[in-house]
């Protein structure tokens, strides 16, 4: 019994590993871009903090709001980088 829980074990730990990396290489064709979120529909915290969760921005493309788009388009998407979208806050 306890050499089949462990090959269970080990199964399991294997796919998992693999889901992961195929995660992070989604992630990494990925970049955050700032002004673009329709309300309702940024992917996560703002950088003003005043919410932490996805599909809470209240206006359309506020610069503290963003969406993951694939990497290099941002720019033409009309967005900004979070150092951009920080210092138009400062404003």
């Amino acid at each position: 019994m306890k050499t089949q829980t462990l090959v269970s074990s080990a199964l399991v730990t294997a796919l998992s590993l693999g889901l992961v990396a195929q995660a992070q290489a989604a992630d990494a064709a990925k970049e955050k871009c700032f002004g673009i979120a329709k309300a309702g529909q940024n992917d996560c915290a703002n950088l003003n903090g005043s919410h932490s969760c996805a599909g809470q921005s209240k206006t359309d493309n506020a610069a503290e709001e963003w969406k993951y788009v694939a990497k290099g388009s941002c720019k033409s998407s009309g967005g900004m980088t979070a150092d951009e979208a920080k210092a138009k806050l400062k404003k």
